[in-house]
């Protein structure tokens, strides 16, 4: 069985069915991992959401950030202007089950038989694997149950943004998907800053999550998108696989089954539109 992680979609189906091709992609030999983000700016969210759903176990995706955002549209959790991609998702008439399916996905996933874990935006330094998947599981758990409109209308803001482990309630909650879903950068003192976009050279007093000394995580293997302005980028036991494919740059496979990872890749087109 081969293992292919593909970076951030973002409703590129065209791009997508592509990369597929290029891999040789069998669903009897294959499976797929996918590191969040099916949704977003694209122009066919509901297609990726409709294909990846149809894999069924030949598919694991983590949530990201343009995931949540949907669910929480879909809810009533956000009030803002919906994009027109989203509105197409919103209107479809599989909707139920699509959003059902997408708010079940996990916030992180492991495979030993890989020695690789999935995640969509990186760890904080204090955490190692197994603190990280308690966590995960905690988040997973709001965001299935009853009270997850709630959930998702809390996890907006970018307070507290210092792990602790005496944090409670939706503060807690709130840090571990942001974690999760939208870390990039960390101060010095291991506070994630998640208002900080850009690749690392535009803020050069802020350290990248994977080059923090010391972090609790460095001997786990991850492998992660969401940073499409780092692009395709291997350091310090970690893999980020956005290469900015919505922005007309390419959509990443990477290989993890065997030996070290190899990356496969596709020239995407300007694919993004106003929402």
């Amino acid at each position: 069985m081969r293992t292919w992680v593909i970076g951030d979609v973002q409703g590129c189906q065209s791009s997508l069915q592509k990369l597929l091709k290029t891999i040789h992609y069998s669903p009897d030999r294959d499976q797929l991992w996918f590191c969040g983000d099916l949704v977003s700016r694209g122009n066919k969210s509901l297609e990726v959401l409709r294909f990846v759903r149809s894999l069924g176990d030949g598919a694991v995706t983590v949530l990201g950030n343009h995931d949540l955002h949907l669910l929480a549209l879909a809810c009533g959790a956000r009030r803002r202007r919906v994009p027109k991609d989203f509105k197409r998702v919103l209107k479809a008439r599989d909707s139920d089950k699509l959003l059902n399916w997408l708010r079940r996905r996990p916030l992180l996933h492991h495979d030993e038989s890989v020695d690789f874990t999935l995640v969509h935006a990186g760890l904080p330094p204090q955490w190692n694997l197994r603190k990280a998947k308690a966590c995960a599981r905690e988040a997973e758990k709001a965001l299935r149950g009853k009270k997850y409109a709630t959930v998702l209308r809390k996890m907006y803001g970018d307070k507290p943004n210092h792990w602790n482990k005496n944090l409670k309630g939706y503060a807690r909650l709130r840090f571990i998907i942001n974690a999760l879903t939208r870390t990039r950068f960390c101060a010095t003192d291991g506070r994630l800053r998640f208002a900080l976009k850009g690749p690392p050279i535009k803020h050069p007093r802020s350290i990248p999550w994977f080059r923090v000394p010391d972090r609790a995580s460095e001997s786990t293997r991850i492998v992660y998108g969401h940073w499409s302005t780092l692009g395709f980028h291997e350091e310090n036991n970690t893999w980020c696989i956005d290469a900015g494919c919505v922005w007309g740059g390419r959509l990443v496979a990477l290989r993890i089954d065997k030996g070290h990872p190899r990356a496969h890749s596709v020239k995407c087109g300007q694919q993004a539109r106003p929402g």
